[in-house]
């Protein structure tokens, strides 16, 4: 079982995360186990296979603190057939690059997120033409605005792609609220390296935007290009993938709210 993951789970000493966001080529097996139960350990939940707690690569047991996670990795593992495909798995993926690489580095995970603050997505405008530049703020100044008002995080704003420094002050007001929670500031990472966007993952972890508006207002430029000239195969292609994980890391962030 733990080969499955070998090349999906985390690796990185710098970065247990990234592994989890790459497309890698999954390995793949047979399925070996007849019947998958979620069960109780270590004051937390884990997935059974025939009576026994699945593992990470490194031999962990995995165990998740809510149940309802629990019950979506074993709806994974359930809805294989005759080969397990790890990539049709990303509540799993997930789970075993925070228990194998985050538990115990959950400060270079939020270190990673906190880089974002200084060139996040939302920071860079577009100049002309006026209807992008109006969709771009309809999207993204709420979640400035929000950022200003509740945070105290002032960020300034460019146009193009000129790097912009932003206040140091802003940076720490943002950081200051991640939450220290690993679960949680995994997920954040996804969302954030998925997006581009460390202010999207916060607002989402803080409730002030969904899933839904967090994607939408990561694809603004996206989106309007392929209004515009046509979709990009490829671009769609790599943009779906993506998307199966950042539902994998916003389901995970509203499972632990419903928990507290």
């Amino acid at each position: 079982m733990r080969e499955l993951f070998d090349e999906i789970a985390g690796q990185s000493e710098t970065n247990p995360m990234q592994a989890a966001q790459r497309a890698a080529r999954a390995v793949q097996r047979k399925r070996f186990y007849k019947e998958c139960a979620v069960g109780e350990a270590d004051g937390g939940f884990t997935v059974m296979l025939d009576g026994k707690p699945i593992k990470t690569p490194s031999g962990r047991v995995v165990v998740v603190p809510v149940r309802s996670l629990a019950a979506t990795i074993a709806a994974e593992w359930n809805a294989q057939s005759e080969i397990i495909d790890p990539l049709t798995m990303p509540a799993t993926r997930f789970a075993n690059s925070v228990v194998q690489g985050v538990i115990d580095n959950a400060a270079a995970v939020t270190d990673d997120v906190a880089k974002y603050f200084g060139s996040d997505l939302l920071f860079y405008r577009a100049g002309h033409p006026e209807a992008l530049v109006a969709r771009e703020a309809r999207h993204w100044d709420p979640i400035l605005f929000w950022a200003a008002e509740a945070l105290g995080a002032h960020f300034m704003l460019a146009q193009g792609v000129m790097h912009v420094r932003q206040p140091e002050q802003a940076i720490a007001a943002a950081r200051g609220v991640l939450p220290d929670d690993p679960w949680a500031i995994a997920a954040m990472h996804v969302i954030t390296t998925v997006t581009g966007s460390a202010l999207l993952a916060l607002a989402l972890f803080h409730r002030v935007i969904d899933p839904d508006q967090a994607w939408a207002a990561a694809h603004v430029d996206e989106d309007w290009n392929a209004e515009k000239w046509g979709v990009d195969e490829e671009a769609a292609t790599r943009k779906a993938a993506k998307l199966i994980d950042f539902n994998a890391a916003a389901a995970v962030l509203e499972a632990l709210h419903k928990r507290a």
